[in-house]
């Protein structure tokens, strides 16, 4: 059946393929409702275990080969035009130059950057990609034997945190800042070792950082002062790689252990 809209009072009709946003997110909500038996429910979530266990074997295989890496975090939605997208080729380039190796999600904007940089200097470019059902494809900068593909989010965060040395966080949306929370999460619980964590651009972090400090810690007391030690603000690629150097040599330890 063909839809319809109205414009200036003349009600025009619309080509069969072409369904709003609206209608397809109801779609899938009333699949999600339809009622499901008790044996239908459990063949499901048992083929759904085998699946997440392959992704988990399929990244750690493929990622314990690699070594040491830094993860770029940044939205796929940054023009290759912007600054930030220049800024994080540029920092992904200097890590090679410094011997890491560079993560990214695969997708393009702010992770193409990544990928381009680390792949044009030479190094490790290296895609944990998830499969969306809009805006995210893998793009052309990603070393052909180091691409994985997931269908689970939970999975890549593993995979992220488990196999970098480091979180570079650019301006993003809504998925960069589920990456940035759970790493810090994670750090603030003592789940896993603390690894350094920079955001880079004031302008762009300024707002999030000053309610956090504001009303998360001394309104709320949410979080305590030392959470607020966990990252590092930078404007600059200098600064960038720099905190990641200097946070390893505090240790006595190089991207070459």
């Amino acid at each position: 059946m063909e839809q319809s809209e109205r414009e200036n009072g003349v009600v025009k009709k619309l080509p069969e393929h072409i369904e709003t946003t609206d209608t397809l997110e109801e779609d899938r909500i009333r699949k999600a409702l339809v009622d499901k038996d008790w044996n239908q429910i459990k063949s499901n979530d048992s083929w759904a275990v085998f699946k997440i266990m392959s992704e988990f074997v399929d990244g750690f295989e493929k990622m314990a080969k690699i070594g040491p890496c830094v993860s770029i975090f940044g939205s796929a939605r940054t023009l290759n035009d912007h600054p930030y997208y220049r800024m994080a080729e540029d920092i992904a380039a200097r890590i090679v130059e410094h011997g890491y190796g560079v993560i990214t999600g695969g997708g393009p904007g702010i992770m193409e950057a990544g990928n381009k940089g680390a792949h044009q200097a030479g190094g490790k470019s290296v895609g944990v990609n998830i499969i969306l059902p809009f805006e995210q494809s893998s793009n052309i900068y990603i070393d052909p034997d180091k691409m994985i593909n997931f269908d689970y989010f939970f999975v890549r965060k593993v995979i992220f945190v488990k196999y970098s040395q480091g979180f570079i966080v650019m301006p993003g949306g809504f998925g960069t800042l589920d990456e940035l929370f759970e790493a810090l999460t994670l750090i603030q619980t003592k789940k896993i070792d603390r690894f350094p964590i920079v955001l880079v651009g004031t302008d762009y972090w300024k707002g999030l950082l000053g309610w956090i400090e504001d009303v998360v810690l001394k309104q709320e007391k949410n979080i305590n002062q030392v959470d607020m030690k966990l990252f590092k603000l930078v404007d600059t690629a200098e600064e960038a790689v720099e905190v990641i150097d200097n946070f390893y040599a505090k240790y006595n330890l190089s991207p070459n252990f």
